[in-house]
């Protein structure tokens, strides 16, 4: 069997979502998969500064910000930030309909400080307290900072949230030629969560550069993923496999289903198909 490049999302697929620790028999899948020749890389939305703390169990590169950054074993190879003049209309758009952002550049996060508030909100309203954990986790978990701490620097993708749809109808006409509004959740009262991710790039696009520049062919390529995010990723993998746990329209898409990753499903896919 030829060697394959291996494509990895973080949360949800290569660990329990907002967590930075991998269960044991994923750290195993990745080590075994890596001494058996194959080189296996995060492919996340998370920017680089979130997925740093998995660099420990051991990767050969990232895809970062939802393609937005792409390094292999520390050489740079597609770096495409938004201009200040996108971010300036994308921001004036999203903030004009009280829309929550967080601004992802590469190394930091910067969450507006009305999420908070937001989530708070909703667990009164339905008396469960999960979405302000999720949060306060993210909050503790991956460092986010607070948006007054910004300083101007590159922008990669921006984190919205809203409470209904038609919040984000203008924001949508105003910006869809030039980005993607990628929605990763609405709850039961309508809060939406998602990301406004650049058309120039998405996990699909990054996985054809890196082999490109790799001179690797795509036949080689497996992904695991579990979200609408993930989606360009697994339909441009030779083999595109959705997390048990992962979305619906995700699993229609992909050529498999294995089992979520707190119940070994990394580790029992990775021997099911050849790659220990």
């Amino acid at each position: 069997m030829n060697k394959k490049l291996i494509f990895l999302d973080i949360d949800g697929t290569l660990t329990v979502p907002g967590h930075n620790v991998p269960p044991v028999s994923a750290q195993e899948a990745v080590q075994k998969a890596r001494a058996a020749g194959h080189r296996v890389f995060l492919c996340s939305g998370r920017n680089c500064g979130m997925l740093s703390p998995l660099l420990q169990y051991g990767f050969d590169g990232v895809i970062a910000s939802a393609g937005g950054y792409i390094e292999y074993k520390g050489r740079v190879i597609y770096d495409c930030p938004m201009t200040k003049d996108q971010q300036a209309r994308a921001m004036a758009a999203l903030t004009r309909h009280d829309i929550c952002c967080m601004l992802e550049s590469k190394d930091n996060s910067y969450t507006d400080e009305k999420i908070k508030p937001l989530l708070m909100a909703r667990v009164k309203q339905d008396g469960n307290s999960e979405l302000l954990r999720w949060r306060e986790q993210l909050d503790r978990e991956l460092g986010i900072r607070s948006i007054k701490e910004y300083q101007g620097e590159p922008i990669y993708k921006i984190v919205f949230m809203c409470q209904d749809k038609e919040s984000l109808s203008e924001p949508v006409r105003l910006l869809e030629d030039e980005f993607a509004f990628c929605v990763q959740d609405v709850d039961a009262f309508g809060l939406i969560n998602g990301e406004l991710i650049n058309r120039q790039f998405n996990k699909g696009l990054a996985v054809r550069r890196l082999c490109e520049d790799l001179q690797v062919s795509l036949a080689d390529t497996i992904a695991f993923g579990d979200s609408a995010n993930d989606l360009e990723m697994i339909q441009t993998a030779a083999l595109g496999i959705c997390m048990g746990n992962g979305s619906q329209q995700l699993k229609e898409a992909a050529d498999a289903v294995c089992a979520p990753v707190q119940e070994d499903g990394l580790y029992r896919a990775f021997a099911q198909y050849g790659l220990l």
